[in-house]
């Protein structure tokens, strides 16, 4: 296993790990979005055991080990293997990247198990080689619908489930254009020709970058299967807390500690649970016979976790910052911690982005408030990304000042 530890970049893996401040970064990818109990505790024993202790949720609802070195590496490798998370080359990892609804196939609301269609398309991006030329960041999505839906959240190609059939979109600078609906047997083949299509434009870029000739060819590729839209899919979102036959816990910032990963993965097998769920929200799902939920929610509350929607910290995105970011030169969540309190204490309701430098990592979509770390100050910006318009430089000191006359902005 020889594994390229200089590699920077947006997406980590295993096999091709990325250097930051507090060492190297392991993303791994589960299939079809969870992890069974046994696996959850074995990553946690590796992350403290051979990294630092840290564990991330990202945004694309996979997992990651911080703080490793190169003579761990490895080690880590070769227990990753045991646990049948390491795929055979750095290519077949890197294309892995399928989101799937939290609660497939235990939500009772939902009309149908999505997993197969995620596990066939899972399958297909690591078999066939022509698609390991897709782009890093393009990705997948298979929504179930039910409770909890990602159907909102970005791909370039989506698939959710209306009713008892799937509707079929790919994304756009606007978000996702729903073209029509396809049966679910016919879901994963079409997710795989608008990939081939899009490999026949491009071999760069997303989806949402296309002109609107070659965004006619893709369309026009997968037209024959499609049937007009029966319906939009529910956009959904996070929840957090009780729900029916399933609890949702959300990571301060997308950060567990490896005692907190190992405290939760007890806990779900404590309720009656098989697995932990990951989510693009940063937040764990799993379920619970009906008498333990609150029992789980108590103890998981008393671990550092968020277990209530209201928490001002699920205000705020925040990178890690420095000092386990080379890039910054600011500590990005203690200050974002900061300034959740300031900004519940001053009622405000808008969007919070706190970055450690102008890459933006924790958050590429436009919020209300940003601050941007540059030389251990913030560059600020409103109604935008980390590289917006500044509208002036402010330190940590000055946090108050930022919701004069915007209340309920």
């Amino acid at each position: 296993m020889n594994a390229v530890t200089d590699v920077k970049g947006w997406c980590p893996g295993i096999l091709r790990p990325m250097a930051s401040g507090d060492g190297l970064i392991v993303r791994v990818r589960p299939r079809c979005g969870a992890f069974s109990l046994e696996t959850a505790i074995a990553l946690a024993d590796l992350a403290e055991r051979l990294g630092n202790g840290h564990i991330d949720l990202t945004r694309r609802a996979n997992l990651q080990i911080r703080g490793l070195t190169d003579d761990r590496l490895g080690e880590l490798q070769i227990e990753l293997a045991k646990l049948g998370l390491l795929d055979r080359d750095a290519g077949t990892e890197a294309v892995r990247n399928v989101m799937v609804a939290p609660l497939a196939g235990i939500d009772p609301a939902q009309p149908f198990d999505v997993r197969p269609i995620a596990l066939a398309i899972d399958d297909a991006l690591t078999s066939d080689k022509r698609l390991h030329a897709l782009p890093g960041k393009f990705g997948l999505l298979v929504d179930g619908g039910g409770a909890i839906s990602i159907a909102a959240e970005r791909a370039d190609i989506c698939l959710a489930a209306v009713g008892d059939a799937l509707a079929f979109g790919l994304d756009t600078t606007k978000g996702t254009q729903w073209l029509g609906m396809l049966a679910p047997a016919e879901a994963a083949e079409t997710a795989v020709t608008a990939a081939h299509a899009f490999l026949a434009l491009a071999t760069s870029g997303r989806m949402r970058g296309l002109g609107q000739a070659a965004f006619a060819e893709i369309q026009a590729a997968v037209a024959p299967r499609l049937s007009p839209l029966a319906g939009l899919p529910r956009a959904g979102g996070r929840r957090l807390g009780l729900l029916e036959g399933v609890v949702g816990i959300a990571a301060p910032f997308g950060r567990l500690e490896a005692v907190q990963l190992r405290r939760l993965a007890k806990l779900a097998g404590d309720a009656g649970a098989a697995d932990l769920r990951l989510s693009p929200w940063r937040a764990v799902y799993f379920g619970v016979c009906e008498e333990a939920g609150l029992f789980v929610l108590e103890y998981a509350c008393d671990a550092g976790l968020i277990v209530e929607e209201n928490d001002p910290v699920l205000q705020v995105e925040a990178c890690p910052g420095a000092p386990d970011c080379k890039s910054s030169s600011v500590d990005a969540r203690a200050d974002a911690r900061r300034l959740a309190t300031v900004a519940a204490l001053r009622g405000w309701q808008g969007s919070i982005h706190v970055s450690g430098c102008a890459k933006g990592c924790a958050r590429s979509l436009p919020s209300q408030l940003v601050l941007a770390g540059k030389a251990g100050v913030y560059r600020l910006i409103r109604n935008g990304t980390t590289r917006g318009p500044v509208e002036r430089t402010i330190g940590v000191g000055a946090f108050e000042t930022l919701f004069q006359g915007t209340q309920d902005d």
